[in-house]
């Protein structure tokens, strides 16, 4: 079992939950992933690694209530244990050589982007950071963000944090003032990253995405992760998550990331009236 040490709600839909697991502490790094159930009857979810401590030998992970399982993953409180905690799994972000880095990240993405950037931080790399939110209520870890990086831009969609407009706008106002970026690292939603990859390609900077699929064992097996990616499929689990973002068939991925939409909502809303009738 893997007891939850700490557990802080970030906004009203994400939510913080440090884990104590420390084989998978041990060997974590930022862009890799671990799979969890939270009893052992429960579904199997990946959540990207967040943060970790191998002197305590926790691991951190964000996730965004959207289903049963992150509904049912947010009602647990610190002493409550998960059934399994597995990784990390996938290939850790590619930092050898950056000396200069745009980091973009959008809502609960930047949960993933953050350990990307504190790591390129701690090597010495220029860290540009840009996050994005629908409105100040959803503002996740910009204080941390603001350690991690040498230049922060936050970005609402509405202006009522930080500057008003898209996370691509940011990006191509610093391009246009002469920042030149050894990479531009990309983590959101998928329509976000789509048009941060556009972008970036008109000005031929090389751009790494991080996918986030549909996934169910997080070992290659199932395939239910697949991507295209310059023409060739790919499984997010053990290829990846990051990817060279202009080679990713981002249009294929939208669409099969709303596969399952309806389904998730209907077991959301379930798993809410269940809990509703047990405290009744």
């Amino acid at each position: 079992m893997f007891e939850i040490v700490k557990r802080k709600e970030l906004n009203k839909t994400v939510t913080l939950i440090e884990v104590n697991a420390p084989r998978v502490a041990k060997k974590a790094q930022p862009g890799q992933f671990i799979i969890l159930r939270t009893d052992e009857n429960g579904e199997r979810i990946p959540l990207t690694v967040a943060d970790y401590d191998r002197e305590k030998g926790t691991v951190t992970v964000i996730f965004q209530i959207v289903g049963a399982t992150t509904e049912k993953l947010n009602r647990l409180r610190e002493g409550d244990s998960l059934s399994d905690f597995v990784g990390p799994l996938g290939r850790a972000t590619e930092t050898d050589g950056l000396k200069k880095v745009a980091v973009v990240g959008g809502g609960v993405g930047c949960a993933i982007a953050y350990p990307v950037a504190k790591k390129l931080h701690s090597l010495g790399c220029e860290v540009h950071a840009i996050a994005g939110f629908r409105t100040k209520e959803l503002v996740i870890l910009e204080n941390e963000f603001k350690k991690a990086s040498s230049k922060f831009i936050l970005m609402s969609d509405d202006g009522s944090a930080g500057e008003k407009g898209l996370v691509t706008d940011a990006l191509e106002k610093l391009i246009k003032s002469g920042e030149q970026y050894d990479e531009v690292i990309t983590i959101g939603p998928l329509p976000m990253m789509k048009f941060v990859c556009l972008l970036t390609k008109k000005y031929g900077i090389k751009t790494v995405a991080s996918m986030n699929p549909i996934m169910i064992d997080g070992t290659g097996m199932c395939g239910g992760c697949r991507l295209s990616v310059g023409g060739e499929m790919k499984f997010a689990c053990v290829d990846g998550p990051e990817f060279d973002g202009h080679l990713i068939d981002f249009d294929e991925a939208m669409e099969r990331s709303s596969i399952y939409r309806k389904f998730e909502r209907h077991k959301h809303e379930e798993a809410c009236n269940l809990f509703k009738k047990e405290v009744e």
